[in-house]
């Protein structure tokens, strides 16, 4: 009888960590997709495809859109990349003053494979920049972002890139304003975007 009543409580209690998971991920799907943090005003020193070395004060008085992310990546980059373009696309004139960054973060590969020709392909005004692996690091751990290579088999070189895949909006005066979590509709960034220029 006592294990018998041990059972229900087991089964009732996995019944409610499903509920609260179920209700957990029914929140989440909810949640506005830009997540607020404290603000802080990250940095970078990092080369472009010519060489030319660039830092946030290059960008003064634009907002910047940063994303982090590799030239082989299957899916979450070039989505993000393509979702920029809409966005710059749809802000016409208000363009100008919107700069985007692609900051790669498997620099080496990247520069051979030609970092200037992958941005251009989804929009010219994404600029890239691929530095060393100490200036990749540096500015990694300014937008407190996560990457790290993965050894996979399947994968060109036999290794990928794990990383954190938000979407990251600077002001004008360099601070730190909103991240973007993967997935955050073109037209939501927009509406953003535009509610203030």
């Amino acid at each position: 009888m006592r294990l018998t009543y041990l059972q229900k409580i087991l089964w009732a209690a996995a019944a409610l960590a499903s509920l609260a998971f179920g209700a957990w991920q029914f929140a989440g799907a909810r949640a506005p997709s830009g997540v607020d943090e404290a603000p802080f005003r990250p940095t970078f020193a990092l080369p472009d495809a010519e060489g030319q070395m660039r830092t946030p004060a290059d960008f003064a008085g634009k907002y910047l859109l940063v994303f982090f992310g590799f030239t082989n990546c299957p899916d979450v980059c070039p989505t993000t990349l393509a979702e920029v373009a809409q966005i710059m696309d749809d802000l016409g004139a208000q363009s100008v003053e919107v700069q985007p960054l692609f900051i790669s973060i498997d620099p080496e590969r990247d520069r051979a494979l030609g970092l200037a020709e992958f941005t251009a392909a989804f929009h010219p005004s994404i600029i890239g920049l691929a530095g060393e692996g100490a200036q990749t690091r540096a500015a990694a751990n300014s937008f407190h972002i996560f990457f790290e290579r993965e050894d996979d088999v399947t994968a060109p070189d036999g290794y990928s890139m794990s990383h954190s895949p938000a979407l990251y909006l600077i002001g004008p005066d360099g601070d730190w304003l909103r991240q973007f979590t993967y997935g955050t509709p073109a037209a939501e960034i927009l509406d953003d975007l535009q509610s203030r220029l």
